[in-house]
């Protein structure tokens, strides 16, 4: 018998020796009422398997037929469901809310301690994270061709580093990551995109969200401001709205970040400029080298960083590849931000970024302080991941999947919808943009997502990734992780809403 049941035993037998103290009752009602107790009182996890019959009998020395009958009563009141081959299982149904005698009363909350400020600025800015829980793929922005995922090859590496793996290597690891990832990542940088740096700048994360906090945590203060690309991504203005930064919104033109309205800043002491340079999200635009270059004039000028986020750079840099603000940067202002969750898969949570030497000391405390360390597992298997030359073997199939699912979307949306058009670029990332060609329809945005959510198509608000009023109002849709024949599927359930 497994712990589950001998807990779940354990609290009928306790019960039932209560019930049986009020008397005269049959044994069957007696034990009917002992496990209904435990079920209203939630005393029983909703969805657990309930004892056999033989091995509940057994433990109250009774006959099977009292426990069936007891069972047959659970199930009329619809409090345990019959499940062919495994039993009985609790089900909590309308009757297990109402209030219980050993429910808790609601607390005054003025009897606890107040929550912080910064608790409270997280709290009232987590709606502006673009995370629905929901498995839907179709059409998630923000998710690579999952089905091409090497998953064989990872698992034998993984596989391969239980078989080898030290007892000294379960203890706890180094807070900024392996010494050998972060090599990988540095050669792996170096030739993908000509950064040059020293290992220990690197700190191995869980992704970019945790970069963020970290470098939130490690230099910001209360109305510290910090420049932002107008529009961003929503969870980036997320942690740096919490974080009680001043925030200051900038446009862009064909070139990027517009240099001419972060010149006209005044009276504010700017700490940090957030840009995502080889492919803007969500409107792709690549910053120019001119461009490049004049951000990091006005961040020298201003004494002020630069968080370079290069995300979905292997795709925007496939055809045109314009050196990173790192590899510019003569000042060491400037914080490089990678991810392997979009590039591999979400779940994956591994991240990277290479900090400012003057900052590594700090960073690396505070993750000490936090989040402690990645996984080592994990590490060990990404760095042989990347020596072996599965990654790059990845990103070169990755890219050719996604370039078939994007030419299919995009011409299966156009081809049947009679309200939106597709924004016109070149292919360069894992989602495209949806217009509507009626600005009347504009209106209707949060109805058409809501919408869309009740056939299991996710899309995301292109006015949500807006720092006041939107520009441009539309859909933000990801195709890359669906596909072909379902992807058809789903654009002619999408156009039918749409």
């Amino acid at each position: 018998m497994n712990t589950n049941h001998t807990f779940v035993l354990g609290r009928i037998e306790k019960e039932f020796v209560v019930q049986k103290k009020y008397k005269p009752f049959n044994k069957y009602i007696v034990l009917h009422r002992a496990i209904k107790t435990c079920i209203l009182n939630k005393e029983i996890p909703d969805g657990c398997l309930l004892p056999s019959t033989r091995v509940l009998a057994e433990a109250l020395k009774l006959s099977r037929t009292t426990v069936n009958k007891s069972y047959e009563l659970l199930q009329l009141e619809k409090l345990v469901v019959p499940k062919t081959g495994s039993g009985n299982r609790v089900n909590y149904n309308d009757s297990t809310n109402t209030k219980s005698t050993s429910e808790k009363k609601a607390i005054d909350k003025d009897l606890y301690p107040s929550i912080s400020q910064k608790g409270i600025s997280y709290l009232k800015n987590v709606s502006l994270l673009n995370r629905p829980h929901d498995n839907n793929l179709a059409f998630r922005p923000g998710i690579s061709p999952i089905d091409a995922f090497p998953v064989n090859q990872w698992k034998k590496l993984l596989d391969a580093y239980w078989r080898q793996v030290k007892s000294s290597g379960l203890s706890y690891s180094n807070s900024t990551g392996i010494l050998e990832l972060k090599k990988s990542i540095r050669d792996y940088l170096n030739i993908s995109r000509n950064i040059k740096c020293n290992h220990e700048q690197i700190i191995i994360v869980s992704g970019s969200l945790q970069s963020l906090y970290l470098i939130t945590n490690a230099l910001l203060d209360k109305e510290d401001t910090v420049v932002l690309e107008n529009p961003l991504f929503p969870n980036v203005r997320s942690v740096f709205k919490s974080s009680q930064a001043n925030l200051v919104p900038i446009d862009l033109d064909e070139e990027g970040i517009n240099i001419k309205q972060m010149n006209k800043i005044k009276d504010r002491k700017t700490k940090i400029v957030h840009s995502t340079p080889s492919n803007h999200y969500p409107l792709g635009i690549k910053m120019s080298l001119k461009r490049r270059q004049e951000l990091l004039q006005w961040a020298s000028k201003n004494k002020a960083l630069i968080i370079e986020n290069d995300y979905e750079n292997e795709i925007a840099n496939s055809i045109e590849n314009v050196p990173t603000i790192f590899s510019l940067d003569t000042e060491d202002r400037t914080i490089y931000m990678g991810t392997f969750n979009r590039l591999l898969h979400p779940s994956i949570r591994l991240g990277y970024m290479i900090v400012p030497k003057y900052l590594v000391s700090t960073v690396s405390s505070i993750q000490e302080h936090s989040h402690r360390f990645v996984t080592p597992s994990l590490q060990v298997v990404m760095y042989q991941f990347i020596n072996k030359n599965y990654l790059y073997q990845h990103i070169k199939n990755c890219i050719a999947v996604a370039k078939v699912r994007h030419d299919l979307f995009v011409s299966a949306f156009e081809a049947r919808s009679k309200t939106m058009y597709i924004q016109k670029k070149p292919f360069s990332s894992f989602h495209v943009l949806a217009f509507f060609k009626n600005p009347e329809s504009i209106a209707h945005e949060k109805r058409i997502i809501d919408e869309l959510k009740k056939y299991n198509i996710t899309v995301f608000s292109l006015s949500k990734c807006y720092i006041g009023k939107p520009k441009l109002q539309g859909l933000i849709l990801g195709y890359a992780s669906v596909r072909p024949n379902y992807l058809k599927k789903k654009v002619e359930k999408m156009t039918e809403i749409v």
